[in-house]
């Protein structure tokens, strides 16, 4: 299991060491010029100190060194939990303005994936064994997986938010509230994350209940639920062992499919104008803040890493073929 956990972990750190490169880069190749960007919102009519602002801010941000130069700072000074200045919200750190967003993002996406792969896969399981029920379900499945996390975050906002006016669709709460631990504002709260949670946990369930389906009819169809039958169990028995099966599959799609899931809830933070780390992407794309756009992704990626390496662990846990290999013996 060392050898495993190792060859494991070597993965991951090789992983991390080239999404960070790349994150690295992708803000570095973009067009324009942050600096310029950050003086333009000045307003400062004066050449001679938009001048001396801008050799200032340049060296202030260490843009004025070659690439390799700035590639080598940016290790070092990750190394010391250092992600810069933010150029956008000058001069607040970089972590602080993360710190800020996380919760938010956390608030959807923990909750959101967790029910739908949960529910989704007790749902999937029950509609396979209700002829009924599966040819209702699965057509909806069907439409729910396809669908575009931005476009249902949409139709979910005019419905629910403009046409009938149940939930709000923008912001995390109230402008007129200051955050505090009241019950007023946890209910405010809780109104503007329900729409966003919804939209995420639609799509994913719809994925889940399919696949889980498709794989109770497999197991139940395999040899040893045959023999099972013939030996007088019980459907029960037959069911549950054909649940444990099938549920192995789906540990390992959740792996597959965490990356997809993250990147729908920062579309969706998008369209609701949900202050987590998709909208403040945006923001450091339209402002241009390399800083700010590279600690945003260095969370999501370290994030994802932590999350896929859990799955690994558990998948360990539940699955008593991978530890008879690990042992050298044959399953």
């Amino acid at each position: 299991m060392r050898r495993y956990f190792g060859r494991k972990l070597l993965v991951y750190g090789l992983t991390f060491l080239v999404a960070v490169t790349i994150n690295w880069m992708i803000p570095r190749f973009m067009p324009g010029d942050p600096v310029q960007s950050m003086l333009a919102r000045a307003n400062v009519s004066q050449p001679a100190a938009v001048e001396a602002m801008r050799v200032h801010y340049t060296n202030l941000f260490g843009l004025d060194l070659p690439l390799w130069r700035q590639y080598v700072n940016f290790w070092a000074a990750l190394f010391r939990g250092d992600l810069g200045t933010s150029i956008w919200l000058f001069p607040t750190p970089v972590t602080d303005v993360i710190v800020r967003a996380v919760p938010y993002t956390l608030a959807l996406l923990v909750p959101s994936i967790l029910l739908s792969w949960w529910a989704g896969n007790r749902f999937g399981a029950f509609a396979a064994r209700r002829r009924w029920l599966d040819n209702t379900a699965l057509p909806i499945g069907y439409v729910l997986t396809a669908t575009p996390y931005m476009w249902l975050a949409i139709l979910l906002a005019w419905g629910l938010g403009v046409v009938a006016g149940v939930f709000p669709v923008s912001g995390g709460y109230s402008f007129s509230m200051r955050p505090n631990w009241s019950w007023e504002f946890l209910g405010d709260l809780a109104l503007h994350w329900f729409l966003p949670f919804v939209s995420l946990f639609l799509v994913a369930f719809g994925g889940w209940a399919i696949g889980m389906r498709n794989m109770i009819i497999y197991e139940l169809e395999a040899d040893y639920s045959t023999y099972l039958s013939s030996l007088g169990a019980s459907r029960r028995l037959i069911r549950r062992y054909a649940f444990r099966n099938a549920i192995l599959p789906q540990i390992t799609g959740l792996a597959l499919q965490l990356g997809v899931l993250v990147a729908g809830a920062l579309v969706t933070e998008i369209v609701f104008s949900y202050p987590g780390l998709g909208h403040l992407i945006l923001k450091a794309i339209q402002n241009q803040d390399f800083f700010l756009l590279q600690g945003a992704f260095l969370f999501i990626v370290v994030g994802v890493l932590i999350a896929n390496f859990i799955i690994d662990i558990v998948y360990v846990l539940v699955d008593p073929r991978t530890r008879t290999g690990m042992g050298g013996e044959t399953a």
